[in-house]
């Protein structure tokens, strides 16, 4: 018998990963802009977005519905780069995995008329 899902925690995870990569993301792009985003709290910071998505990856199904739950609600880049990251090619990838030149091209082109600076 499977685990039951707590929509709550799952949903909390959706948030996380959408707004952890948008930080993420933000930092890389304009990495003067925080001198305090030092290695050590980036690669934190990277490691809590892989458990937020591991965390909706363990919901299995339930974990995709409410992401898309979110986008729907939020039509945003990291809500669209949490649903991109629960597809079955990414299962297993990690945000150091990522080509991020690729990931940008995607949301961009998926999100037309929005600017992901």
């Amino acid at each position: 018998m499977a685990a039951p899902v707590l929509r709550d925690i799952v949903r909390r995870h959706a948030e996380e990963s959408a707004h952890l990569w948008c930080v993420y993301d933000w930092h890389l792009l304009h990495p003067d802009e925080n001198p305090d985003m030092d290695e050590e709290r980036m690669d934190r910071l990277i490691e809590r977005l892989n458990a937020h998505l591991d965390g909706l990856r363990v919901a299995g199904e339930d974990g995709q519905v409410i992401a898309q739950e979110r986008y729907d609600a939020f039509p945003e880049a990291g809500e669209l780069f949490v649903l991109r990251m629960l597809q079955p090619a990414a299962r297993h990838l990690r945000v150091h995995d990522l080509d991020l030149d690729a990931v940008r091209d995607y949301l961009d082109a998926m999100l037309p008329g929005e600017e992901q600076t």
